[in-house]
């Protein structure tokens, strides 16, 4: 039998069961198209969640009190409270691949002008924390060291503080006075938007003030959340950790057998990471809808 003789029985096949045939051909149609959707929505999410990290700064680490978490949670209350002043000053005087060290203390509360509130989060930094995250001032101007050494109660806030106690995102409003959980803070600048992150997360509702200002009269603790801060370069990423590890060791007088009491991630290693998530969740997806496009045919 010859190919024309089977296209012919083929077509005579198909013709003699029209519906089931639509049927099969629709199911395949479909199939092949999830296969492809589902590829291309796995790695565009997964390019999007890598350009949302280096909007961060692809240099960044970020040290957190308390060793790796075992099961999800760490087991010692008292290790979330290891990181401190010492740490924070033997970084600045001792490591020498990082550059743009700043703690950070958060505290999460109302913020009030006049008769408009709105809920947000506190962050206490140092100035350096704008490069660090590559926060750019819209109007106004950042806080400086000396309002660190004052404690002084000024802040920059995002543009969705603005808009929800000012009215408009453009509103002028450096020099007024906000209160957040009943503390006056004076408004010194206005940040440039960043709009929503892939998470969903409102990164231009934000608040930053001195990091001594928020332990103090905010948070009214002697320990950090977290201390972030710049590689001098990408690849140097790895090393600055190993650098930094040591001191913070030495600073805690770990022995060399115990478990470091903190812990440093890189940004390349969260980008690592979430890709890694991201090429699981696309082949899971790729799998299902090649089962029905199998199905289907």
């Amino acid at each position: 039998m010859n190919i024309t003789n089977l296209l012919k029985v083929a077509l005579t096949a198909i013709m003699s069961n029209k519906f089931r045939s639509f049927l099969s051909m629709l199911g395949i149609i479909i199939g092949v198209a999830a296969v492809i959707i589902m590829m291309a929505i796995g790695q565009g999410s997964k390019q999007s969640i890598r350009e949302d990290l280096s909007k961060m700064g692809t240099n960044l680490l970020t040290i957190r009190p308390g060793g790796d978490m075992r099961g999800g949670v760490r087991l010692d209350p008292s290790a979330m409270q290891t990181l401190k002043m010492a740490d924070y000053e033997s970084i600045l005087d001792e490591a020498t691949l990082v550059t743009h060290v700043s703690p950070e203390v958060t505290s999460g509360g109302q913020v009030i002008y006049g008769s408009k509130n709105t809920n947000s989060t506190m962050y206490g930094e140092s100035p350096d924390y704008m490069t660090i995250k590559l926060w750019d001032i819209k109007s106004g101007d950042c806080f400086t060291e000396e309002d660190v050494l004052k404690s002084a109660k000024v802040c920059v806030v995002g543009t969705t503080i603005v808009k929800e106690l000012f009215g408009s995102e453009d509103a002028d409003c450096v020099g007024k006075v906000v209160r957040f959980k009943s503390i006056p803070f004076r408004i010194v600048g206005v940040l440039k938007s960043k709009g929503y992150n892939n998470w969903g997360m409102d990164q231009d509702n934000v608040m930053i003030a001195p990091y001594t200002t928020v332990m103090k009269r905010l948070a009214a603790q002697t320990f950090f959340s977290s201390i972030v801060m710049s590689a001098l370069a990408e690849e140097l990423s790895d090393d600055a950790i190993e650098e930094v590890t040591q001191i913070l060791r030495r600073n805690h007088k770990l022995k060399d057998d115990a478990e470091d009491d903190f812990t440093i991630r890189s940004q390349a290693e969260w980008m690592e990471t979430m890709s890694s998530t991201m090429d699981t969740i696309t082949l899971i997806l790729v799998v299902a809808a090649a089962f029905s496009l199998l199905v289907a045919g």
